[in-house]
């Protein structure tokens, strides 16, 4: 279970009946992301301390870079994301794992290297039995639009 870094999908579509990101006034919330490339799974199974949680960097990077192109989607010129209010991190954890904020920490990262400190906002990360699809790992996150 290895991603292919964390350059978002080409093509973002709803796997569902939901739409990608819903804007109201400044504020954006996105629908929760998967590893996906293309409209596919790059990376499934469940998140496991079989592994250092390095492993799973580029899976958590993907996904996030699949959030935040979302969130863009639903912006114009010379609009920009001012700010990630609120980031969700769900992780299929296996019994064993219990380094859930690691995992979520590559996702904060990612959008500080993106955004830089306004990236940073209020985090959860929180271990389920399963996602979607066997997907290892699923980001939502909340921003705010500025001019």
């Amino acid at each position: 279970m290895r991603g292919d870094g964390a350059a978002p999908s080409a093509e973002i579509r709803p796997q569902g009946n939901y739409v990608l990101a819903r804007r109201h006034e400044s504020l954006v919330f996105t629908s929760g992301m998967t590893p996906r490339r293309d409209g596919k799974l790059v990376a499934s199974g469940q998140v496991s301390s079989r592994h250092p949680p390095d492993f799973y960097r580029d899976m958590v990077e993907l996904a996030c870079a699949n959030a935040l192109a979302a969130a863009r989607s639903v912006i114009q010129d010379p609009e920009r994301i001012a700010a990630v209010l609120s980031l969700t991190v769900f992780i299929a954890a296996a019994d064993d794992f219990e380094a859930h904020s690691r995992i979520a920490d590559f996702a904060s990262a990612y959008l500080h290297r993106e955004l830089g400190q306004a990236g940073i906002g209020s985090r959860a990360a929180i271990g389920v039995a399963t996602l979607p699809g066997n997907a290892c790992v699923e980001i939502q996150l909340v921003a705010v639009v500025e001019k």
